[in-house]
């Protein structure tokens, strides 16, 4: 597990567009929801503060909503159809690994969790970073980070 660590991030101020539905329709509607979003990244103008995509998620047993997002400053106006807000600062567990292994990395990132005992902050959202390049390459750098207790 040597690609997995604990990270502590600062408060997010993001802006973005949500999808809310049952697990079946994952991850088609999270890939839909992050295509849809990029096509409207030039509506943010300048405000974006990075090229990361952010992805808070947030589930119960029977469905998730996931966010498609940008680091932002404080927008005055958002545009029609996104919403502003703020994730605050957490310590989270994290994995390095790509959009084509997700599913790889969130079983290495829980058993990992499991064998430093570790304690998930069930209240808290989760979040999927993926570092897009313009150039379009097939797989991207992903970062998996589930918040924890303490």
């Amino acid at each position: 597990m040597e690609n997995c660590s604990i990270v502590t991030k600062p408060a997010l101020h993001l802006a973005g567009i949500s999808y809310c539905g049952p697990y079946s329709t994952f991850p088609d509607e999270a890939i839909r929801l992050q295509t849809e979003f990029l096509t409207r990244k030039h509506e943010l103008n300048d405000k974006s503060k990075s090229t990361v995509l952010y992805s808070p998620y947030f589930g119960n047993e029977a469905f998730a909503t996931y966010w498609a997002c940008y680091e932002v400053q404080h927008l005055e106006e958002v545009p029609p159809g996104m919403v502003q807000f703020t994730i605050p600062a957490h310590r989270y567990a994290m994995v390095a690994c790509s959009n084509k292994r997700i599913g790889e990395g969130y079983e290495q990132l829980h058993t990992w969790i499991n064998e430093m005992r570790l304690e998930k902050q069930e209240n808290a959202v989760s979040l999927e970073l993926f570092y897009i390049d313009e150039h379009h390459l097939e797989e991207e750098p992903v970062e998996l980070l589930i918040p924890l207790k303490g």
